[in-house]
């Protein structure tokens, strides 16, 4: 794609997978690549080293997205470090931890919304300035099927915050549509990932494989394509509030 030769593009939770995945994969198609994380340094260093070995730009910046002050600090970090962004990744997010919905208390519904919702909203608001009219300017949030199927047991507040993801992309795509910034968003299924290392038991995790039709868990590096996909304005140009399921069938809207 060669559309998206010397983009500047922002990932956030980059560090590991899907985002990790994503940074790598704009990297082949010659996009510079600011790599955020949170807390995985070596792991963020190591990605930022296979997007030079690309031939491309990459630098890490630190912060904890699920703090406004941070991703203010952050995008201002990362428009200092390259001049400008066309294409950011809204994938930082997670679990935090598994709790029943009616056993969740205010402090891990702060946590799982913050990390997954408000996270996402205030980076996008404070990156917005400088995206809108510039050319094939895009804004990818990562959401999940989990918006559509509520989850597995106790990722309920995941889900839910999820499902805010992929509202909110179609109320941004039609706020920015005559700004000329695309937003789209892509859900994955069952992706092996660290999420589920850290938070789903075996047992779990090989009911929820049982249920896919492909019968298999889904890769990290498999996101990817449809990322570029939304990305590309020479693919996508016409595509806006849209959000691309990547399951291997579970899901099927």
């Amino acid at each position: 794609m060669q559309d998206l030769k010397g983009k500047i593009v922002l990932v956030t939770g980059a560090s590991s997978g899907i985002g990790a995945a994503i940074a790598r994969t704009f990297a082949k198609q010659g996009s510079h690549v600011a790599v955020h994380y949170r807390s995985q340094r070596e792991a963020a260093e190591a990605v930022a080293r296979d997007v030079r070995a690309q031939g491309c730009e990459a630098e890490i910046f630190q912060a904890d997205v699920s703090e406004t002050a941070e991703t203010n600090r952050l995008a201002a970090e990362v428009i200092a470090r390259f001049g400008h962004l066309d294409i950011l990744v809204n994938n930082a997010g997670g679990f935090v931890r598994r709790a029943r919905l009616s056993e969740a208390d205010d402090a891990l519904i702060d946590a799982v919304f913050h990390l997954n919702a408000r996270s996402m909203l205030s980076l996008t608001r404070a990156l917005l300035p400088g995206m809108r009219g510039r050319p094939g300017a895009a804004i990818i949030n990562m959401t999940s099927q989990a918006a559509r199927t509520g989850a597995s047991p106790g990722a309920g507040l995941y889900a839910s915050t999820k499902a805010y993801v992929s509202t909110f992309t179609r109320a941004l795509a039609k706020e920015l549509a005559r700004d000329g910034v695309r937003v789209n968003a892509v859900a994955p299924g069952v992706i092996a990932t660290p999420i589920h290392d850290a938070h789903t038991s075996p047992e779990l995790l090989k009911s929820l494989e049982a249920g896919i039709p492909m019968g298999r868990l889904g890769l990290a590096e498999e996101c990817s394509g449809a990322v570029l996909f939304l990305a590309s304005e020479q693919l996508a140009s016409y595509v806006t509030g849209q959000i691309i399921e990547v399951n291997g069938g579970s899901v099927m809207p």
